[in-house]
């Protein structure tokens, strides 16, 4: 699945738009290297978000389609 549906389904990104954005400005790091929209998302992958002076870092457990707001907390962990 692309980096940027990834971000927008689990909700650590609120829409795909802004994870687009993010991924372009360098904000958005997979497996330690500055990731592209386009970038493949597997299980097992590191992702680290810099909002601002805040860092954000989880594991990719789970990758689904579709998923519930409620549900959504599934597809990741924090580290």
């Amino acid at each position: 699945m692309r980096l940027d549906k990834f971000l927008k389904i689990s909700r650590l990104i609120k829409r795909r738009t802004v994870a687009n954005e993010a991924c372009d400005a360098g904000r958005v790091m997979v497996n330690g290297k500055v990731a592209k929209a386009s970038v493949n998302v597997k299980q097992g992958d590191i992702i680290e978000i810099h909002f601002g002076t805040k860092t954000v870092k989880v594991e990719v457990l789970d990758i689904q389609e579709t998923m519930r707001k409620e549900e959504a907390k599934e597809l990741y962990r924090y580290l």
